[in-house]
């Protein structure tokens, strides 16, 4: 465990992702993956009120409803640190004091919490003035609805933008930002989110960070692979993506663990990472995800991957 950037919250050092529960994992599946995840260590779980709503059938929300029946049924509420994400379900579409406010008590009734940890700002609204989200968010705060502020998917600028807000006004502030980086998505983060989080000290949580599945390795010319990410997970599949794989394999060799431990061992040794963020659909995948609590690669393993992906 390790405090997750200024804040006092103590964080695993792989983040669950609860996007497929509700969607490629029913009600008992997710139990059973939350229940081995905790079993192993594991106290970080991440999900937004959005999912799972682009499933036929589903209208959004299924995933906290999931996570919060659970925490309800093992009685494990003070052993987790929640994390979850609003302004992309209606009606609390958008970053206004009113969407802001609504998607938080949306959230917490699903969660059956009283609180969340970490709540972000899921995606910008530039309709609305980052003055009146950063007020809103800083209620949310003082009322004890929520511990701490974060934002995921909001550009450098708007994040900047916000935290002038939050200092000059004596505001809460964003903690951490969620982006998207991983092995073979590394260009976009270290040009612009990586300066701004180690100048703010901003911890950062990334998504995706198996690449949609491609750097658990399954992903192999010829190899026919039946999941919803196939066609996501494929397109990584160049010249550049197989000398990735190449240098994961040797690493994975070297350890006697699973490609995917050495893509989360070398995401979470990165500057500003807390926690990478992934998802497992069975307690099988699970394994290997968890497996990073124990993974350390040395200065020539991580440099050799880092190389393998520039």
């Amino acid at each position: 465990m390790a405090k997750l950037g200024t804040t006092d919250l103590d964080v695993f050092p792989l983040c669950l992702g609860g996007n497929v529960f509700g969607w490629t994992a029913d009600r008992a599946q997710s139990f059973e993956v939350l229940d081995a995840y905790l079993a192993g260590g594991g106290n970080f779980v991440d999900t937004a009120d959005v999912y799972s709503a682009w499933v036929p059938g589903n209208s959004g929300g299924e995933s906290e409803t999931i996570i919060g029946e659970w925490l309800a049924a093992r009685g494990v509420r003070d052993r987790v640190v929640i994390a979850t994400k609003g302004s992309r379900l209606p009606p609390n579409e958008g970053l206004s004091a009113k969407a802001i406010h609504g998607a938080a008590e949306a959230s917490l009734r699903r969660l059956g919490v009283d609180h969340i940890d970490l709540y972000y700002a899921h995606y910008d609204d530039p309709a609305t003035p980052v003055e009146e989200t950063v007020a809103a968010y800083d209620e949310l705060v003082r009322a004890g609805k929520v511990r701490y502020v974060a934002a995921s998917n909001l550009s450098p600028d708007r994040i900047r933008a916000s935290l002038a807000v939050a200092d000059r006004e004596g505001l809460a502030r964003y903690v951490a930002v969620q982006p998207h980086y991983n092995l073979v998505e590394r260009a976009d983060f270290e040009r612009d989110v990586l300066p701004l989080a180690e100048a703010e000290n901003l911890a950062t949580v990334p998504y995706y960070a198996l690449a949609k599945g491609f750097l658990t390795g399954k992903y192999r010319p010829g190899a026919e692979v039946d999941s919803p990410r196939a066609r996501g997970a494929a397109a990584y599949l160049d010249e550049r993506g197989l000398r990735v794989l190449n240098a994961l394999d040797a690493v994975a060799a070297a350890h006697g663990v699973a490609v995917a431990t050495v893509a989360l061992a070398w995401l979470a040794a990165q500057p500003t990472v807390a926690a990478p963020i992934a998802s497992a659909r069975t307690v099988e995948q699970l394994t290997d995800l968890l497996a990073v609590g124990e993974l350390r690669l040395s200065d020539a393993e991580s440099a050799s991957l880092t190389a393998a992906s520039q």
